[in-house]
């Protein structure tokens, strides 16, 4: 089992900077691919950000350039540091981890929202 638990979220303003983290726990030392997604009200879930165990990273056409997805694997977290934030970027936020042998895991979600 995997647990999932992000934190950062809050309102901020059009042009500013939010950091979300994500904690693995659980007996699954390592996870290959971790991500995060979004969903805005009305939209389908969307990746904005996947990185590998190698840190190989990949990143949804409207963030790239704005935001940046790291994971620490000793501290067994990812981050997702976005900068020059847009209310287009409002959703919730997930965590997304994946193993090939035992599945995915979602975290719970962190609300974003981008207003003035």
């Amino acid at each position: 089992q995997v647990h999932l638990v992000e934190s950062g979220g809050g309102l901020v303003q059009p042009g500013g900077s939010l950091r979300l983290s994500c904690a693995k726990s659980g007996s699954i030392s390592s996870m290959p691919t971790m991500a995060w997604y979004r969903q805005a009200p009305g939209k389908q879930r969307e990746l904005v950000a996947r990185i590998t165990a190698g840190g190989s990273t990949n990143y949804a056409d409207s963030v790239r350039g704005r935001f940046t997805i790291s994971r620490d694997n000793a501290e067994n977290t990812v981050y997702l540091q976005m900068n020059s934030l847009k209310p287009e970027d409002t959703a919730i936020y997930y965590c997304y981890a994946q193993h090939p042998y035992y599945g995915a895991y979602w975290g719970q979600g962190t609300q974003v929202t981008v207003s003035s």
